[in-house]
């Protein structure tokens, strides 16, 4: 598979999948268990990826999926904690607020203002998406100035 801004091949998507279908018998957390975790971390703000590794690091659940059935974001879409911007748009648009930003202090660094075209082409590729999935509300829209705000 091809990259995306690149010409380069990058690394074949396939790859061979385990055979899990338990819950590891060393983890000594229920299903219930971790779930009253998820949603205690998803209360006090951290993001899907935040959860899942202290999950891994502290408490020594090695999937979510596997021990509960359910992911980490579908347990807190349940319980009303889902935030309002999904995970890896929010982090596109935190990036792209770095370039700005760099680029306000460095104005020839031309291969930084080209990773910021690419950026905001990726925010806006995704945008599209989860407007027709109805993650994002119809209204909703990227502009810099409007993100430099969500982010301060």
């Amino acid at each position: 598979m091809a990259r995306m801004h690149s010409r380069r091949k990058g690394k074949s998507g396939s790859t061979h999948l385990v055979d899990r279908k338990d819950h590891p018998k060393w983890s000594s957390l229920n299903p219930r268990e971790v779930e009253s975790h998820v949603i205690d971390l998803g209360k006090t703000g951290k993001s899907t990826s935040e959860i899942g590794m202290i999950l891994r690091d502290q408490f020594a659940v090695p999937d979510v999926k596997l021990a509960t059935g359910k992911s980490i974001s579908k347990i807190l879409e349940t319980n009303n904690i889902k935030s309002e911007i999904p995970e890896d748009l929010r982090n596109l648009i935190g990036t792209a607020i770095q370039l700005r930003k760099h680029l306000e202090e460095n104005k020839k660094d031309l291969k930084n203002k080209r990773n910021l075209q690419l950026t905001e082409s990726k925010i806006r590729r995704l945008t599209k998406y989860y407007h027709t999935q109805n993650r994002l509300p119809t209204s909703w829209k990227y502009s810099a100035e409007q993100a430099k705000l969500m982010f301060e």
